[in-house]
């Protein structure tokens, strides 16, 4: 085993530039445009995936991204999340919070970089919380991170067995997608297509406002640092915007909430907002509105409503989107009777059970992977009786 330098085995390590002109650098489609919330650990997310012309792409091709690329978050909350890039967003560019890590393929694998730095992420947050500039990894830095480099037969078996746990994580992800798009297609047939009423609204229920079914819990978040958590036991999960940004020792909240997006990413590239259907003890920072709901209306018929409501024209702000709670508590919806309420939830209660059962099963294949990196890395697992 070698001990390299990235600078060394790497051919490109580059970040990109936001498209000048505001929203009007942004199209429905064309070029991805891979952001900071486009990247998490171990895995891609194309929520608040954004696109950019021929022209604007033009003035990016110093930061093409190409297949087996490794896209390193190097500014922010989420700065030294790491994922491979998703082959079927290709092609696309970056913007200035992500660096292209492209692997030399004579000396290491593209997936083997990609376990190599998140086992390295709690050095990569140390490492931004003391830079120059706050809470960034810098080009230098990633450069000069050393790497243990074995050769790449023991690399395609300590990958081999990583890559293992991660095809079973990504495709319990994929169930929950497909039972999350059931639960979807059952409220739209039932509270927007109103099937089973003709389609007409039925006696004892009303038009009215978000404001009469949500309980918001804004007033109990609490920010905490980069600088702050880079020293804290990696527990509980600390929620952003769209995502799970790291872990810390302790926690705000204990059980099932929607979080939906207030500042920053708030929707995606059709309008509906960036949710996120959470349980357990966690903790939130300030750019997540989080709701519960009331008058019949639980967290997970919540989600339901929401994933289908476009909110685009509440969303202000041209530099920074932002959804404020009294624009979210304006706007309309339709209020079904308690009793309606009760039996619909009676029937999407088994799905949303069985999506936080594989959830928690991830989790705990997330630990085994955890556990078992950084002593496959090191030699300490023997990895040389594994058949390919």
């Amino acid at each position: 085993m070698a001990l390299m330098k990235m600078k060394d085995i790497c051919t490109k390590i580059g970040s990109g530039a936001t498209p000048r002109g505001g929203k009007k650098s942004y199209t429905d489609s064309g070029i991805s445009l891979i952001r900071s919330q486009n990247v998490l650990d171990f895995s891609f997310s194309c929520n608040g995936l954004a696109y950019i012309n021929e022209g604007q792409a033009k003035k990016l091709n110093n930061v093409i991204v190409e297949q087996d690329d490794v896209l390193l978050n190097i500014t922010g909350d989420s700065v030294a999340r790491a994922c491979l890039v998703e082959e079927s967003i290709l092609p696309a560019r970056v913007n200035q919070h992500v660096a292209i890590v492209r692997a030399n393929p004579e000396i290491v694998i593209s997936s083997y970089l990609l376990y190599f730095l998140q086992m390295k992420k709690p050095y990569l947050l140390q490492m931004a919380a003391g830079g120059a500039t706050r809470n960034a990894l810098t080009k230098k830095m990633i450069e000069e991170l050393e790497i243990d480099i074995p050769i790449l037969e023991k690399q395609k078996k300590i990958v081999s067995i990583i890559d293992d746990l991660q095809k079973k994580i990504k495709k319990n992800n994929e169930i929950n997608e497909n039972l999350q798009q059931q639960a979807q297609a059952l409220y739209k047939e039932h509270f927007i297509d109103m099937q089973p009423f003709d389609g007409a609204i039925p006696e004892g229920w009303h038009r009215g406002t978000i404001s009469e079914i949500i309980e918001l819990h804004d007033s109990k978040r609490i920010p905490l640092s980069s600088r702050e958590r880079a020293n804290l036991a990696k527990i509980y999960p600390y929620y952003g915007a769209t995502s799970v940004m790291d872990y810390v020792d302790r926690y705000l909240f204990d059980g099932i909430y929607l979080l939906l997006g207030e500042d920053g990413t708030v929707t995606d590239n059709k309008g509906f907002p960036i949710l996120q259907y959470v349980e357990g003890k966690f903790w939130v920072n300030n750019h997540a509105h989080i709701i519960t709901g009331k008058n019949g209306f639980t967290v997970e018929i919540l989600y339901l409503l929401f994933s289908l409501t476009n909110v685009q024209s509440i969303v202000t702000g041209a530099v920074q989107p932002k959804i404020s709670q009294a624009n979210l508590n304006k706007v309309p919806v339709i209020i079904p009777s308690e009793a309606e309420l009760s039996t619909f939830d009676s029937i999407i209660q088994p799905i949303f059970s069985q999506i936080r059962n594989l959830r928690a099963e991830n989790n705990r294949l997330a630990v085994i992977r955890d556990t078992m990196l950084p002593r496959l890395i090191s030699g300490e697992l023997d990895v040389s009786d594994v058949q390919l």
